[in-house]
């Protein structure tokens, strides 16, 4: 992986999309909420150095190893993808508006009946509360669908989702893999 962005390339990042790691048949898309400015940098989901996707996306026994942002793609030799909710990137999460989170949701499910996976994990339970209008939501499997992919949602991984530590942020995962019959990565 590549230095730390400066602070002119983060700056520059707000203008810039990360594409889906998608495939057709996916055991599991995670859907993150939008990209964080240090992704958009690095061109890698996930990619700030607190964020507990990685480290969660091992320990739950969905890879064999934990993977660098930068190995975003080898997800789909395991079955799964990364997408999010909305595109557009911002420094927090908090940024985005109710509209864009419905129109994110939209655009979620069009990505979802394309590509037909058999599970969609969205990554944080007030930003699916806000795009798929679920006020009442809680962490786990929803009794909805997009598509025809069943639905669950997990903690936000980022560093500032205290709520939530490695630990458990690893176990909500497993729940997720053993729900999706997926089995522990060796």
């Amino acid at each position: 992986m590549s230095a730390k962005p400066t602070a002119e390339e983060l700056a520059a990042a707000r203008d810039r999309f990360l594409p889906d790691v998608v495939a057709p048949g996916l055991a599991v898309l995670f859907c993150g909420i939008n990209p964080g400015l240090y992704s958009a940098a690095t061109g890698c989901h996930f990619a700030r150095p607190g964020n507990r996707f990685w480290p969660a996306l091992h320990r739950s026994g969905f890879t064999p190893r934990q993977l660098r942002p930068d190995e975003q793609r080898d997800l789909l030799g395991f079955g799964l993808g990364v997408t999010n909710i909305v595109a557009r990137t911002t420094a927090r999460a908090d940024e985005l508006t109710g509209t864009e989170l419905l129109a994110g949701a939209a655009r979620l499910t069009d990505l979802v009946v394309a590509h037909t996976p058999r599970w969609v994990a969205v990554l944080g339970v007030t930003a699916y509360r806000t795009g798929f209008d679920r006020r009442h939501a809680a962490v786990g499997e929803q009794p909805d669908r997009i598509g025809a992919a069943r639905l669950w949602v997990l903690p936000n991984p980022s560093g500032l989702n205290a709520r939530y530590q490695l630990p458990a942020l690893a176990a909500a995962f497993a729940e997720l893999r053993t729900a999706a019959g997926v089995r522990p990565a060796t």
